[in-house]
């Protein structure tokens, strides 16, 4: 699977709009790319997971992880289609959100500890959250032998990860994005949508009161 195929998923099942978008990390875009939109379609779920596990096949990944919640779906798949391809069990496990950062708890760190990780996520802007599951499977002392972003949104690189061994983009998307300070949208008074994306709680958070 390529490229193309990849962006031929996220087109058929609806995953780009436009508009006004606010994303985790803050920043404002006129496109955004809905990575929820592919997940109740579990064919093609498994076709990318299954390409993400051919890449990786025969280098010894034991353990998939995903941070919560679309990444529990990946690691899934990934580590099925991996075993399916190795001829023994690959095992998934995921990382929690813990206020800012992520925990692999459970009893799945035992599971990372000492084995040949890879973690896979649906889509990168920064590649903070990305960045912090990596680190946390270092922690529990898992070997990160690869990380795999489905959709690369933000020009994240492996560098910005932390040097796993090997970074793969499924997709790479070049898209414009702005701090609020630098949005032409806001200063258009475009309305920023709150279906998808951040900009429910953007908004909430403007229209809190001040601290005393």
């Amino acid at each position: 699977m390529n490229e193309a195929d990849v962006l031929d998923i996220y087109q058929k099942v609806g995953g780009f709009r436009s508009g006004h978008f606010v994303f985790v990390s803050g920043l404002h875009a006129n496109t955004y790319i809905n990575k929820n939109a592919v997940y109740p379609y579990t064919g093609e779920v498994s076709k990318i997971c299954r390409s993400i596990a051919e890449r990786f096949a025969g280098k010894g990944v034991e353990v998939v992880v995903g941070p919560a919640t679309g990444g529990i779906i990946l690691s899934q798949w990934v580590a099925h289609h991996l075993s399916d391809l190795e001829g023994r069990e690959v095992y998934s496990a995921y990382a929690d959100k813990d206020g800012e950062d992520f925990i692999i708890k459970r009893g799945y760190e035992d599971i990372v500890k000492g084995r040949k990780t890879l973690v896979v996520e649906d889509l990168v802007t920064t590649g903070g959250s990305l960045k912090k599951v990596i680190a946390e499977a270092r922690q529990v002392g898992g070997d990160v032998v690869g990380a795999v972003a489905v959709v690369n949104r933000g020009g994240v690189t492996k560098k910005a990860l932390g040097n796993p061994d090997e970074f793969v983009s499924m997709l790479t998307v070049h898209m414009e994005q702005w701090p609020e300070a630098e949005c032409d949208l806001c200063k258009r008074n475009i309305p920023i949508n709150t279906d998808v994306g951040h900009g429910k709680e953007y908004l909430a958070r403007k229209r809190a009161p001040a601290a005393v």
